[in-house]
C-alpha cells in the first residue's frame, strides 16, 4: 500500500444518489476460452460519481473493465450470463458497431502501464491528433491536442507534443494516456490502476487530476486499484472483488468503517497504517484460488476466520449489509459487529 493519506482537497464528491445510473453491472459472468474468470460481478456507477474496484491480483478487476468496454472478444472471451448496461441500454448483445459508437465517446479506458499503452513509434502529439480526428473530426486536431494536454496539467504541453513515450516520465506518460482517454468527452472514464509504479508524490498528482477532471467535465470515474488509501481518498462507492465475484458493494465510508465481509475486513486489517512501527503486518493466510480450483461454496471460505461448514455448501446470496450496501456472506452480521 502507498503512503497516501486522506485530504479534503481530493475528497469524494457530494451526494450523487439522485444522479442516473451510467454503468450497471448485474450478476455478470464471463469466460476467456473455456475458463470462467468472472462468475458474479455486480456494481453500478452513477453519473458524475467515482466508484472504486478493489481486490487482490487475479480477482477479475481488469477483466471486468474489459467487459465494460466490450473488449472481451478481442481476448477470445465473452459474457455468458448476467447484465451489462450503459445509460439504461443493455449491451449484452451489442454489435461491434454499437460498441464503436460508445468507445472513446461515452466510455473511455485508461489501461494499465502507460509505457506499453502509448505507441513507441509515434510522438504523443501524433497519437493525440489521430485520436481526435477519429473521435471528433469536426474540431482542429492541433488546437485540440494542445488543449487536452493543458487540461491534464501537462508540463510544457507544446514541447511535449513532439516527444516519444520513452522520453517522458511515468507521470507525464500517465497524463498523456488520460488526455487520449478524454479526447472524445466521455461520460465515464475507467482508470485501471492509474497510479501503479508511480512514486507517492506523482500518485497524488494523478489523483488530484482525476478529481479535477470529474469536477470540471462532470465525468464519472471507475477507478481500479489494490490500494484502500486511494479508495478512501477519492471514491463515493466501492466494490470489493474476490475470485471473480463482487463480495461487497456500498458507500465507501460505510464499507471501510463497517465492513460486512471477512475479506474486506482482512484487507483493511492488512493496511500498514493499522500497525505500529516495527510491528508485524497482518496478512491474509493462504492464497486466492485459481479458476480451475474454485471451491463450490464461498470462495473465500478456505482463508476465512468466520467460516463454518455451511460456507462450503453453496455460494452465498447477496444480502443487505449493515452499512446499507450489498454483501455476500452468510455471517455478515457477525462480521459487521465483530
Amino acid at each position: 500500500m502507498s503512503a497516501i493519506r486522506s485530504d479534503p482537497s481530493v475528497s469524494p464528491s457530494p451526494d450523487k444518489t439522485e444522479q442516473p445510473t451510467l454503468l450497471d453491472v448485474e450478476n455478470l459472468a464471463a469466460v476467456i476460452g473455456k475458463r470462467e474468470l468472472l462468475s458474479d460481478v455486480s456494481f453500478a456507477v452513477r453519473a458524475g460519481e467515482a466508484v472504486g474496484l478493489v481486490g487482490e491480483t487475479g480477482s477479475g478487476k481488469t477483466l471486468t473493465c474489459r467487459a465494460a468496454m466490450g473488449l472481451l472478444p478481442r481476448l477470445g472471451g465473452s459474457i455468458i450470463s448476467g447484465e451489462l448496461a450503459f445509460a439504461g441500454k443493455s449491451l449484452i448483445h451489442a454489435s461491434e458497431r454499437e460498441w464503436h459508437a460508445l468507445r472513446g465517446r461515452r466510455l473511455a479506458l485508461v489501461p494499465q502501464s502507460s509505457l506499453s499503452g502509448l505507441n513507441p513509434t509515434m510522438t504523443l502529439g501524433q497519437q493525440l491528433r489521430e485520436t481526435i480526428r477519429y473521435l471528433t473530426p469536426e474540431v482542429d486536431p492541433r488546437e485540440r491536442a494542445s488543449e487536452l494536454l493543458e487540461q491534464v496539467h501537462m508540463p510544457r504541453p507544446r514541447e511535449v507534443l513532439g516527444t516519444y513515450a520513452h522520453e517522458l516520465s511515468g507521470g507525464m506518460r500517465q497524463r498523456g494516456m488520460i488526455a487520449l482517454a478524454i479526447a472524445g468527452n466521455p461520460s465515464l472514464l475507467i482508470a485501471d490502476e492509474p497510479t501503479t509504479a508511480l512514486d507517492v508524490t506523482v500518485q497524488r498528482s494523478i489523483l488530484d487530476l482525476l478529481a479535477d477532471l470529474r469536477a470540471r467535465l462532470g465525468m464519472a470515474v471507475l477507478i481500479v486499484t489494490h490500494d484502500l488509501a486511494i479508495i478512501e481518498m477519492v471514491t463515493d462507492r466501492v466494490a470489493i472483488m474476490y475470485a471473480g465475484i463482487t463480495v461487497e458493494f456500498g458507500e465507501t465510508t460505510g464499507v471501510l468503517s463497517r465492513p460486512s465481509h471477512p475479506y474486506t475486513q482482512a484487507l483493511l486489517a492488512a493496511r500498514p497504517g493499522m500497525r505500529q512501527a516495527g510491528e508485524r503486518l497482518a496478512a491474509i493466510p493462504g492464497a486466492p484460488p485459481l479458476p480451475e480450483s474454485w471451491p463450490p461454496g464461498c470462495r473465500f471460505a478456505p482463508r476465512c476466520p468466520y467460516a463454518i461448514s455451511e460456507c462450503a455448501l453453496a455460494r452465498p446470496a447477496r444480502e443487505q449489509a449493515a452499512h446499507g450496501g450489498d454483501v455476500s456472506c452468510i455471517r455478515h452480521l457477525e462480521v459487521a459487529h465483530g
